[in-house]
């Protein structure tokens, strides 16, 4: 079954076109189930880039889903316009209420800065602590996965000596784990980061067991089992293009940015670059919308209930 999300989301047209199946509001009526209710976090500049991006991934489910849009009251978007937050985008002050079968929080560019530091910090304080009782499972991506492993367990991020980028091979660590069903023994999964998490602070925490690891880039994804969260440090979510479009950016700007790694053909930069991670993508969204199908309640109002 489709996503529903708004039919004057920029993101409809493009999942239209690459043959995603989305729906409307009259459509979504005349089936009388129940939409998994699943809500997205954004706190990237480019907010409509990364709607696209996870929406492909939570509607590719055979499940009928209702995608909600969030973002921080305290803070002002600077790449997105003020009108399409407003026709779109709820704050979390206005969805607090509500139950979600399932919560994606996304990544954001300040991962050089202390976490106290962020001017939103204390309201993304709430907004973890609301997730335990108002979020059957959590999906915390990049730098929101540093951010909920740190406010979660004290696992605190290590800057890096130079920006972790380009496509590396992963392991899979775990291969009965019902996220990483389908998955093969090692794949390619594109880093972007400034910042880690070590696998030695991890292993300190109570109950987060590794999932995905690279030995070039570390640790990659992290499940807390009894409190049904998911952490992935990495960008599974990106686009063809997404690591050519930060290269040029930062080229164009006469940032010193090094090539990515194993990303163009040849390593030339005129070669559009092929995606090989895609398929690994769907199947981890994939296996994530069905643990939640299987596992929630179908009672909304009893999410959070039995933690």
């Amino acid at each position: 079954m489709p996503i529903k999300i708004p039919d004057t989301l920029p993101a409809f047209e493009t999942l239209v076109q690459e043959g995603v199946r989305v729906m409307t509001e009259t459509v979504a009526i005349r089936q009388d189930i129940r939409p998994l209710q699943i809500g997205l976090l954004n706190l990237m500049p480019n907010k409509i880039k990364t709607e696209v991006q996870m929406a492909r991934l939570v509607g590719a489910s055979p499940l009928q889903v209702e995608l909600s849009l969030v973002r921080v009251g305290n803070h002002k978007a600077k790449n997105t316009s003020e009108d399409h937050l407003l026709a779109f985008y709820q704050t979390w002050e206005e969805v607090k209420h509500r139950k979600f079968d399932g919560f994606i929080i996304t990544g954001a560019p300040i991962e050089l800065m202390p976490f106290e530091d962020v001017n939103y910090w204390s309201e993304m304080q709430e907004i973890f602590e609301w997730t335990r009782t108002n979020v059957h499972s959590t999906m915390n991506v990049c730098w929101g996965a540093m951010a909920a492993i740190y406010h979660f367990h004290g696992v605190p991020k290590h800057e890096l000596k130079e920006k972790a980028f380009g496509v590396y091979r992963h392991k899979n660590l775990k291969p009965s784990s019902v996220y990483l069903n389908g998955f093969s023994d090692n794949f390619e999964i594109p880093v972007s980061r400034w910042t880690e998490v070590r696998r030695g602070d991890i292993e300190k925490a109570q109950g987060l067991e590794i999932l995905m690891e690279s030995n070039e880039m570390g640790v990659c994804l992290v499940q807390e089992e009894a409190s049904k969260r998911l952490y992935i440090f990495n960008h599974v979510e990106y686009d063809s293009t997404s690591l050519s479009d930060e290269y040029f950016r930062d080229v164009n700007a006469g940032v010193p940015i090094k090539m990515p790694h194993n990303y163009f053909p040849h390593n030339d930069p005129a070669l559009p670059p092929q995606n090989r991670w895609r398929s690994h993508a769907h199947l981890l969204f994939g296996n994530w919308i069905n643990e939640i199908y299987q596992t929630t309640s179908y009672d909304l109002n009893e999410i959070g209930t039995k933690i």
